[in-house]
């Protein structure tokens, strides 16, 4: 099993485009909307972050936290947004490490409790989210799931 490295941004501010170019890869959102929140993140102006595991120099997982993502229920936030791990590299916990990562640090600044959206049922769990409510996402025509992490 490989080594992995684990970071947020901060730690390897050089990697703000490739992670850009990385997310927008896998979600379709504008790399420039990505580029906007890492360098609000970069610059101080947000304590919400990125985080990312490389397997050598290369992004193999990654999440942000931003204020809202694209759901109706902008009171519940901050929200972890943008999950993804390659194909090849799941079932590893680079997932779960990296979420433990984001709640962690954003608790380590009193940030709390956070919030995100997905259709999955079982896998968030397992990391100390619960269920919390049913959410309007942006031109989606049925609602999604909401979790916590208190």
């Amino acid at each position: 099993m490989s080594e992995y490295t684990y970071l947020n941004l901060r730690e390897k501010p050089e990697m703000k485009d490739m992670a850009a170019n990385w997310f927008h890869e896998k979600w379709g959102v504008p790399t420039e909307a990505y580029l906007e929140c890492m360098e609000d993140y970069l610059g101080g102006n947000t304590e919400y972050g990125w985080y990312l595991c490389l397997d050598g120099d290369k992004i193999v997982g990654g999440l942000g936290v931003i204020e809202n993502d694209f759901h109706d229920r902008k009171d519940l936030a901050p929200n972890v947004c943008a999950v993804y791990t390659e194909e090849n590299f799941r079932c590893q916990g680079i997932c779960g490490n990296l979420l433990n990562m984001a709640v962690d640090d954003m608790k380590s600044k009193g940030i709390t409790p956070i919030y995100l959206v997905t259709d999955h049922t079982g896998f968030y769990e397992r990391y100390g989210w619960e269920f919390f409510c049913m959410a309007q996402g942006d031109g989606e025509p049925e609602p999604t799931r909401l979790y916590i992490h208190r």
